[in-house]
């Protein structure tokens, strides 16, 4: 019989991943990593760890070897992980997600994220967890199932939210932020999601990876949209997204290849500015704060 890991097994997961991650003290996501237990998101043993661009089986059937900063296999043939608790820990600080508040879970294969972001917006809070795989859904729905707090949708991540929501947490990497990600923000909302270039390898033998990508954390403010980088990550690729041409992708790699560190805000649906960190037609991003723009006569200037 499997046996379960223990509360202290845990609590100590979280202490660990949290220090790896760099996070300060942050009681309500140390309690709620603390609260979930991994072993009941990933299936039965024997588990496949992802080891250098590839899966190693776990050396045990033991749970102690999920707790640690390792990415367990959910579909190993698609390169699909219950991924990086470390890198989450980071991600759902930047989030800071509070009681009450609304959570969109894009990505969300078989909800373990999305039960810890469950834990910490509590009772009156609710968290949609969407999954574009229906058999990673179905997983989802029934490892999430005694959570009433929780709602599972099987659909394209990049139709939803459908709803205003206070946080849109997206696990898996794109080229340009869909609409309904920055629209259904509330005032005060936040988005974090892997904005960068894809990896094309052979069809049919591997899956597609981001090349190059940055976790790009975005928080809707009243004179627009502040923006930054928060980590530079790899993740799977979206499913049943459109990329963009070429042209943007070796737009975007030139960006990078620059102080993306720099970025400070969104532009979003409204005319391209002076002297962006990088531009589409109808979005960008800026090194200047949100409601700034620079005189381009006056370079380092604002107007007042």
């Amino acid at each position: 019989m499997l046996r379960g890991s223990t509360e202290e097994q845990r609590h100590q997961f979280a202490v660990r991943m949290l220090e790896k991650a760099g996070v300060p003290p942050d009681p309500a996501l140390l309690a709620a990593f603390g609260a979930v237990r991994r072993e009941d998101f990933v299936g039965p043993p024997p588990w496949l760890l992802s080891s250098h661009g590839g899966y190693r089986r776990a050396p045990s059937e033991g749970v102690d070897c999920l707790y640690d900063d390792v990415l367990v296999a959910l579909d190993a043939l698609r390169g699909v992980n219950n991924g990086s608790p470390s890198l989450h820990a980071l991600g759902i600080h930047a989030l800071s997600p509070k009681p009450g508040e609304r959570v969109c879970h894009i990505g969300a294969g078989t909800g373990y994220y999305s039960a810890i972001l469950a834990e910490m917006v509590g009772a009156g809070g609710h968290v949609t967890a969407v999954e574009y795989d229906a058999g990673l859904a179905a997983r989802a729905e029934a490892c999430l199932a005694g959570r009433a707090n929780v709602e599972v949708v099987r659909g394209n991540g990049l139709e939803w939210p459908q709803d205003d929501v206070d946080i849109v947490y997206v696990n898996f990497a794109v080229d340009q932020p869909a609409g309904p990600w920055v629209d259904r923000l509330e005032p005060g909302g936040r988005l974090l999601f892997p904005l960068g270039v894809p990896i094309f390898e052979e069809r049919g033998m591997r899956p597609i990876y981001s090349a190059m990508a940055g976790y790009l954390l975005v928080q809707r403010e009243e004179h627009g949209y502040a923006a930054r980088f928060i980590e530079s990550v790899s993740f799977v690729w979206a499913e049943g997204a459109q990329f963009s041409d070429w042209a943007s992708h070796a737009r975007l790699r030139t960006a990078f290849a620059d102080n993306w560190r720099a970025v400070r805000s969104l532009r979003w649906k409204q005319p391209e500015q002076p002297d962006e960190w990088y531009s589409e037609d109808d979005w960008g991003l800026s090194t200047h704060p949100p409601g700034r723009i620079a005189d381009p006569e006056v370079p380092g200037e604002f107007p007042s």
